[in-house]
Formats: structure tokens, C-alpha cells, sequence
């Protein structure tokens, strides 16, 4: 058990807890191998005094273990600092012979700093009037009339030689009166044109067999002489010959870049400016070509902001891949490089991006609706045409003809979630375009721009459009027609998924260019207000599409629904009327339609006042009749059946009115007597009373019955 314990007590982290609490489980595992069954608190306590005496009894090792690990401890930390007394003792030692030896080496250096001043003074003006002696010699070849016959000039082993003697003499010239020494100032420029030409035409030989230790002595001689710079350019030249003849020119740039940096530390002794002058060629001149060249042509403007985009991201790329070289003090040299190249595309780039999503945006629309083989026609909308529609509406109920016209297309609603995904889709890389290539001055306004004409497009072009026809057919309020399908919820559905994508699309693409700046405001309310507007024209036809339903509904029973349904002059089976079922039949599909179109509150609240309509129709329609017992009871079974129906709209305030509209035709069928009683029950108790006495007069044993006796109570 000890080996047990302490493996127990090693573990990291070490939980006293879990300790006991798997002390306990093996003591209860301890009962069942000995086939005792239910828990002995004795073994229980008998275990833990056993554990408790073990720990004790581990404590102690523990204890004596760690007191004989203390003193070996002590003894090894005695002897450590004896043995770093010993060390210290042999470090001043060394300390001090170190100071000795430095004075040695300091007094013998100055005696021969000393020395080699002293030598310095002697041979310095001894060179100088060496070297003066040998110009003057040189000179005088050019002071004697015709050609310079020095041998240093006309050999090419020693063209290093002749460059510097001629360097000086050039230097030197340029000092002296010209009218007195004008045919040897001459003579001298002469033979310091030819011998730069030659050293530059020995340099780009060098080049060409890769002797870079030549190269670096010329550009080193060189860089006395005027023309150094075209020394670099042709370096420049020559590292660049044969290049570039691909299609794909940015692939060989870093490449070859990375290639002559290294001959350009090995030749030149300023290689960051030979490196600048190297990268400006090739933007000027390769790079600037190769992009005039794809950019020469705008009549395709979705191949063009193609293009453009995919050049300026790879010219962007490339100058981070470059900015590893160092090409002098300007940080932003590169930058400037790229922004010089494309700074007409630039600033012309927002008018084309707007230009060309207008384009691509109209395209796709009348791609779409030449697929709906539909043309867009002119819609009048707003207050006249509504009276005018309601003019209809009331005419041709009075005069029992149909003389609105509605076009309800077949069902088809002319809203697209595919069309509107690809728009946006045209818009996601329009708005990654424009955050790539806006100066940032100029990103939140040209987001605002594409924004417009996002929204213009799909809100007002496509769905604002697709609503106003849905409106127009919506079927006219208690028109004496057949029952027309309600397509307008279809729309409602469509519509509400546009504006998600919208929204998610807004915020995904649009609001991070805009956010904290002064178009964010802007942008949100140009947003809010479309769709607002949209809300109320789907509110309106929402409206009028329930108007559709339950004036439908109220024509159809005044037409259909009989005298004789709930005045019977036989004993009939009590059903319910053939109207009553036609009227739910319909109710029910209607609800089913706008339950699969809507959802969230829209549904509770369209369902509610769906709901509260209809009760309005019943509640007006039953009025109508006169009702003996079994009318009653057939007036009965339609409530029920109103009541199921109504059931699936969810809605506890619709609930209700059917229960208390049930109620009212009880008292059609109670007997006289029960009146009174049955008013003042539970569900009618809160009516007003002449809604109840209004009801009761339905009665056809009203007046037969003097049930008036019996209503005075109530009406008092």
C-alpha cells in the first residue's frame, strides 16, 4: 500500500479529494469481493485509521530523507565556496598581470604611432611631387602640337592607368586659363571621352563573361568620370537583355531582381541607388507598357475592372516582395512608383466601376425578365389609382359586374432570390474593388455611390416593381368571381428574403468602408428609407389581400348561404351547410398559404387581424337570418366549424371572439325560460346588452313567445 500511496501523491496536480475519495470507493469495492452486501461503517472506519497510521508512518521516511538530503546539501554548499575563494584569489592574480601587459601594449603603440607620423611627414609631399612631377610630364604631351604619343594612352593593358592619369589632367584643365591652353584643354577632353567610352565598353564586356571583380575596378574607376551614370544603365542594359519576353511579365521580376542585387553588391560600391535606378527602368519601362497595353481598351468594362484590379494587385504584391531590397532613405519609394503608373486609372476608376454596375445590374434584370418572356411597363401607383381601384371595387359590387380588370400573371411574383444573389454577387467585387483602389479620402463616398445603385437596382428596379404588380393583383374586395388564388403572400415571402440578403450584404461589404466616417449616417438612412418604403407598400397589400380573403368570403354567403339553411320548414339533420363548409375550405387554405409565406410576429399579427375580419363577416352575415330550432342547431354546427378553423390561426384573441360569437348562438336555441340565465353567463356577461338582445330578436318565435317578457331584466 505505501508504493500505492506514493504513487498516489506525485500525481500533478495532486487532489486530497480525489485521494480520499478513491481510498473509499476500494473499500467499498473490498466489501463486494468479500460478498458483503450494503456499507459497513466499521471497515469504512477501520480502513481510514489504517490509511491515516500508513501516512504517518510515509511522513516519517519523508522526513528523515529530507533531513539526511539537507545535510549532504550543507556539506556541498561548504565546500563550494571554499572553492570559490580559491577562484577569486587566482582572478585578482590574473587581473593584475592584465593591467601590466595593457600598459606594456599602450606604451609601445604610442612610440610606434610616433614613428609612423614622423615617416608619414617625410614621404607624403615626397609622393605628392613624385605624382605632380609625372602629371606635368603627361601634361606636356598634351601642350606639343600633334597627336599624344605616351605609350600609357594607346596601350589597352593599361587603360586603368591612363584612366586615372587623365581623370587628374581633366581635373586639372578645367582650372587653367581656356584662351591660353585651349588646344590642350581640348585634346584632354577628347582622350577623357574616349577612354570613358572604353572603360564603360570594357564594363559591359565584363558583364557578359560574368567577370564581376573587373566589373567592380571599372565602375570603381568610374565613378570619377562624368558619365558614371551610364555605366549603370548599362549594367542595367545588359542585366535586362533577353528578359521579359513572356505574357507574364510579373512572375520574372522578383527573380531577376533578386539575381543582379547580388553582382550589384559585388560591383558597385553604392549598390541601393544602382537597385533604384534598376526597379524605376522596369516599372517605367516594362511594367508601364505591359499595363498600358491591357488597359488600352474600355469597351468591355467588366473586363477592364478585371484587369485593372488584378494588375494593381499584383503590381501592389510585387512592390512588398521588392521592399526586402534596400533602395535608399524614401521608404515609400516604391509606392510612389506603383501610384505614378496608375494614377490616371485611378482617378477615373470610380466612374467606370459605377458605370459598369449599372451596366452589369441592367443587364441581368432584362436577362431575367426576357426569360419571364415579361416587359416592364409603366405602373401607376399611389393615391389615385387606389381610389380608383376602390371605385371599381364598389361599382361593380352594387352592379353585379366585374369591370376591374386584375392580371395576376399566373401566379408568378417576377421576384428572383437567384437574380438578386447575383447582383450582389457583381457588388461584392465591385465594393472589393473599390476598397482596393479608392484613395482613402475618396472610399466612403465611392461606397456610397456603388451603395445607390445596389439599392436602386434590386429595391426599387426589381422588387419595389414586383410589388406594385402584385398589388394590382390582388383581387378586388367582394367581387362576385370565383375564389382567385392570394398570390401576394408569395411575394411577401420573396421580398423578405431580399431584404436579409440585403441586409447581410450591407453589412458584410458595404458599412465596414463607410463605418466612422460621415457617409456612415448617410448610408444607413438612404437604406432605411427604401426599405421602409417597401414595408408599406407590403403592409398595403397585405391589407388588401386580407380585405381579398373576407370580402370573398362575405360575398360568397350572402350569395350562397340560404333562408332555408337556418329556417327550415322540416326536422333536417343537423350539419353543417354547404356554404359554411366551402367558406372554411377556403379559409383553411388561405391560412396555410400565409403561415408557409410569412413568419416571426408578422405571422401573429396578420393571423390576428386575419382573424378578427372574419369574425366581423360571420358576426354581420348571421344577423341576416331568422333562425328556429333547427336552424339553431345547424347555425350551431357552422360555429363549430368556424371555430376549428380559426383554431389554426393561433391567436388567443380570435379564440376568444369565435367562443363569445358561440356563445351569442346559443341563445338562438336555449329555451325561453333559460334566457336569462344563460345572458348572464360567463362569456356573454360582458357583452353589451344590446348586442345580446339584437341577437335574440333572430329568434323565430321572438314575437311568438313574447320573449320580450322575458328581457326586461336585462334590458333594464
Amino acid at each position: 500500500m505505501m508504493q500505492q500511496y506514493m504513487k498516489e501523491l506525485e500525481q500533478d496536480p495532486y487532489s486530497y479529494e480525489d485521494f480520499v475519495e478513491r481510498l473509499a470507493w476500494r473499500t467499498v469495492d473490498s466489501f463486494k469481493e468479500d460478498g458483503i452486501h450494503g456499507f459497513d461503517p466499521n471497515l469504512m472506519h477501520e480502513t481510514f485509521l489504517q490509511a491515516i497510521k500508513d501516512l504517518q508512518v510515509l511522513q516519517d521516511r519523508q522526513c528523515k530523507k529530507c533531513e539526511k538530503l539537507e545535510q549532504i546539501c550543507k556539506e556541498e554548499e561548504a565546500n563550494h565556496f571554499q572553492d570559490i575563494a580559491h577562484l577569486q584569489e587566482k582572478n585578482k592574480e590574473a587581473v593584475a598581470l592584465f593591467q601590466d601587459l595593457d600598459e606594456r601594449i599602450n606604451f609601445v603603440a604610442t612610440k610606434v604611432i610616433h614613428l609612423g607620423d614622423q615617416l608619414e611627414s617625410v614621404n607624403v609631399p615626397r609622393s605628392r611631387a613624385v605624382e605632380a612631377q609625372r602629371l606635368m610630364a603627361y601634361f606636356s604631351e598634351f601642350l606639343s602640337p600633334g597627336p599624344v604619343v605616351a605609350s600609357v594612352f594607346s596601350n589597352k593593358e593599361e587603360v586603368f592607368e591612363a584612366a586615372d592619369i587623365i581623370q587628374k589632367l581633366h581635373m586639372i584643365s578645367q582650372e587653367l586659363p581656356s584662351d591660353k591652353f585651349k588646344d590642350a584643354r581640348s585634346k584632354i577632353s577628347l582622350k577623357y571621352d574616349e577612354i570613358e567610352r572604353s572603360l564603360i565598353e570594357e564594363f559591359v564586356k565584363s558583364h557578359r563573361v560574368h567577370e564581376t571583380t573587373r566589373m567592380r575596378e571599372i565602375a570603381n574607376i568610374l565613378m570619377h568620370f562624368k558619365s558614371y551614370s551610364q555605366c549603370i544603365d548599362a549594367f542595367i542594359e545588359e542585366s535586362q537583355m533577353g528578359t521579359f519576353v513572356g505574357k507574364d511579365i510579373f512572375k520574372e521580376i522578383l527573380p531577376l531582381t533578386k539575381k543582379n542585387f547580388g553582382i550589384m553588391k559585388e560591383v558597385f560600391s553604392n549598390p541601393e541607388q544602382v537597385m533604384a535606378k534598376f526597379v524605376l527602368n522596369i516599372y517605367h519601362l516594362k511594367l508601364q507598357k505591359h499595363i498600358v497595353s491591357n488597359l488600352s481598351d474600355k469597351s468591355d468594362t467588366s473586363k477592364y475592372l478585371r484587369n485593372l484590379m488584378e494588375l494593381y494587385t499584383r503590381t501592389t504584391e510585387l512592390s512588398t516582395e521588392l521592399s526586402c531590397f534596400k533602395m535608399g532613405s524614401d521608404d515609400s519609394y516604391l509606392q510612389k512608383l506603383t501610384h505614378n503608373i496608375f494614377q490616371k486609372y485611378l482617378e477615373s476608376y470610380i466612374s467606370v466601376e459605377v458605370k459598369g454596375l449599372k451596366e452589369k445590374c441592367s443587364t441581368l434584370l432584362q436577362k431575367y425578365y426576357d426569360s419571364k418572356d415579361h416587359h416592364k411597363r409603366q405602373i401607376q401607383s399611389g393615391g389615385f389609382q387606389d381610389f380608383r381601384r376602390d371605385l371599381q371595387a364598389v361599382i361593380g359590387t352594387r352592379a353585379n359586374i366585374n369591370i376591374a380588370q386584375i392580371e395576376d400573371y399566373g401566379g408568378e411574383t417576377f421576384l428572383s432570390e437567384e437574380l438578386v444573389i447575383s447582383l450582389i454577387q457583381e457588388s461584392k467585387q465591385a465594393f472589393y474593388r473599390c476598397k482596393l483602389l479608392s484613395k482613402p479620402a475618396d472610399l466612403a463616398s465611392n461606397a456610397v455611390q456603388l451603395l445607390e445603385v445596389l439599392l436602386n437596382c434590386i429595391i426599387i428596379d426589381h422588387v419595389d416593381y414586383a410589388v406594385e404588380l402584385a398589388l394590382q393583383a390582388v383581387p378586388i374586395p367582394e367581387s362576385k368571381t370565383q375564389a382567385q388564388p392570394i398570390y401576394f403572400f408569395d411575394v411577401v415571402r420573396q421580398a423578405n428574403t431580399i431584404v436579409h440578403l440585403i441586409e447581410k450584404h450591407f453589412n458584410d461589404s458595404a458599412l465596414p468602408l463607410v463605418m466612422s466616417t460621415s457617409k456612415h449616417g448617410e448610408c444607413v438612412m438612404k437604406k432605411k428609407f427604401l426599405l421602409n418604403h417597401l414595408e408599406q407598400k407590403l403592409d398595403n397589400g397585405i391589407d388588401r389581400a386580407l380585405n381579398a380573403i373576407v370580402g370573398w368570403v362575405k360575398v360568397f354567403l350572402q350569395s350562397e348561404q340560404k333562408k332555408t339553411d337556418f329556417k327550415p320548414e322540416t326536422e333536417l339533420n343537423t350539419l353543417s351547410s354547404p356554404a359554411c363548409i366551402a367558406v372554411v375550405e377556403y379559409f383553411n387554405d388561405n391560412v396555410k398559404h400565409i403561415r408557409a409565406c410569412l413568419d416571426g410576429r408578422n405571422i401573429e399579427c396578420v393571423m390576428t387581424e386575419l382573424g378578427c375580419r372574419f369574425h366581423r363577416v360571420i358576426y354581420d352575415h348571421l344577423q341576416q337570418f331568422q333562425y328556429n330550432s333547427t336552424g339553431a342547431l345547424c347555425v350551431i354546427c357552422d360555429m363549430n366549424e368556424y371555430r376549428k378553423c380559426v383554431k389554426e390561426l393561433n391567436s388567443g384573441l380570435v379564440i376568444t371572439l369565435f367562443d363569445t360569437l358561440h356563445a351569442l348562438c346559443n341563445v338562438l336555441l336555449v329555451k325561453p325560460e333559460n334566457l336569462d340565465q344563460v345572458c348572464t353567463g360567463d362569456q356573454l356577461s360582458l357583452l353589451d346588452r344590446s348586442v345580446v338582445l339584437n341577437f335574440i330578436q333572430l329568434r323565430n318565435d321572438y314575437k311568438t313567445q313574447k320573449l320580450s317578457n322575458f328581457l326586461k331584466g336585462m334590458s333594464a
